[in-house]
């Protein structure tokens, strides 16, 4: 596809993003945080906000190494000064200090890693994002009242946690209020389980971030809330050396359950693709800090299962990847 015309079918994506998802406003101060892997997707989101009569400046770092490294310190003041935060990056900052206190500034952020081209021209993006929401809301808040989970699926899933006193969260895909945070296309609503809780084996069928999509399932052992023994083919070892090479133990902490609710969205290996595809479960290893935990490790890596069900206080909630409320 001719380059020029690529850009045209963007615009669609970044318009979306710029003007519905965030409701950029004339005049607003917004920061583009990307990296040299992304750079494309940065000038389409610039350009949208040019389009809005909105004030962008772009950041360009180097990429960082992993999921959830934190951005270098110049990134991270200008972020906490900004209005408005778009994250188009090939790994994470989503789970880091430099966002939590971006937010707490007040600044709306939207984090798009991983993001390719194809991304804004069609796929999740393309969902209606006020009409999920209910749903959302209503997912997080069977979460929040919960006191137990329960996880199974064909695959071999069975794993069980607490969510005592823990608050969930409706990521919509929309940042539109001062402190807002989302992830579109992914639509999920999720929440953060009573460190040294969890119990069970996770059984990963459908794809793993930084990794894609599995060729074979990923068997991951789960005692006291830590994830004790990754077994299964070459996925597994790599899964292995992205934890190993963080020399953080709190890499195996399980640290978040989350409910995918994008119908647009399909599994196809991209990670905001892939945790927000319809009827999905996500856990995640790693920092849940942000939202509601108490980690802060050096990872956050989520593990998607399909055709799961999903128990609060033993009453079904998504049977066999289907909403049950």
């Amino acid at each position: 596809m001719d380059s020029s015309f690529k850009e045209i079918l963007m615009m669609k994506g970044s318009s979306k993003l710029v003007n519905v998802l965030a409701q950029v406003k004339k005049n607003e101060q917004v920061l583009i945080v990307t990296d040299y892997d992304t750079l494309s997707i940065a000038r389409s989101l610039a350009t949208a906000c040019i389009q809005a009569e909105a004030e962008p400046t772009l950041m360009i770092m180097r990429p960082r190494e992993a999921h959830g490294l934190e951005p270098p310190e110049m990134v991270a003041a200008a972020m906490t000064k900004a209005d408005m935060v778009f994250q188009p990056v090939s790994k994470s900052i989503a789970h880091t200090s430099a966002t939590k206190k971006a937010r707490e500034a007040g600044a709306r952020v939207i984090v798009l890693p991983e993001y390719t081209e194809e991304m804004l021209i069609s796929g999740g993006l393309e969902a209606d994002f006020e009409a999920q929401k209910p749903l959302c809301e209503k997912m997080r808040d069977y979460l929040t009242n919960a006191r137990t989970a329960r996880v199974t699926a064909p695959s071999g899933t069975d794993i069980a946690m607490s969510l005592e006193g823990r608050p969930g969260r409706a990521l919509t895909g929309m940042a539109r209020e001062r402190g807002g945070y989302s992830s579109p296309p992914n639509i999920e609503a999720s929440i953060a389980p009573v460190e040294g809780t969890a119990e069970g084996v996770i059984v990963v069928d459908a794809s793993i971030s930084s990794i894609g999509l599995l060729s074979s399932p990923v068997t991951v052992l789960v005692r006291e809330g830590l994830a004790k023994e990754i077994t299964g083919g070459m996925e597994a070892q790599t899964l292995k050396g992205i934890l190993e090479s963080a020399n953080d133990p709190r890499v195996y902490n399980v640290g978040e359950l989350g409910i995918g609710l994008n119908p647009k969205a399909k599994l196809c290996g991209l990670m905001l693709e892939d945790e927000g595809a319809f009827g999905s479960v996500h856990i995640a290893l790693g920092s849940n800090a942000d939202f509601g935990g108490k980690t802060k490790a050096a990872r956050h890596i989520d593990l998607i299962i399909s055709k799961s069900t999903l128990l609060l206080d033993d009453k079904p909630v998504l049977q066999d990847g289907q909403v049950a409320i």
